[in-house]
């Protein structure tokens, strides 16, 4: 089955949104303070950011896919919270999850997760 970027980034999206929640609930937080801190990083802008800290640690195939998903043209126009830039790069994040998980490199996806993550989010 071949997916294009934005149905990868559709799934991508999913599998990152359950990471971050998932990584919430070890902490045990009220849930109130684990919505907002899903809220806070499952964003265009926050995704942005994190690509830009992951992006050293990426393989060529890993990059192209990054590529694809922000050259990916959506029907809907970017969110007014986030600049065209970082919703472009939020889907290139997204693909990038998305193109993981459909692979089945589920190790990989936890690694870059854990790399994509500040001291204040651990």
């Amino acid at each position: 089955m071949t997916l294009s970027p934005l149905q990868l980034a559709y799934i991508g999206d999913s599998v990152y949104d359950l990471m971050v929640r998932s990584a919430l609930l070890k902490k045990n937080c009220k849930l109130r303070a684990m919505h907002q801190s899903a809220t806070g990083r499952v964003n265009a802008v926050a995704q942005a950011k994190t690509l830009n800290r992951i992006l050293p640690f990426l393989s060529e195939e890993e990059m192209d896919y990054v590529r694809r998903g922000r050259s990916a043209h959506a029907r809907h126009s970017a969110p007014k919270s986030a600049s065209p830039a970082d919703y472009a790069a939020s889907t290139g994040f997204e693909t990038l999850f998305g193109y993981l998980y459909v692979q089945g490199k589920e190790d990989r996806l936890k690694e870059l997760y854990e790399l994509s993550q500040t001291p204040e989010e651990d």
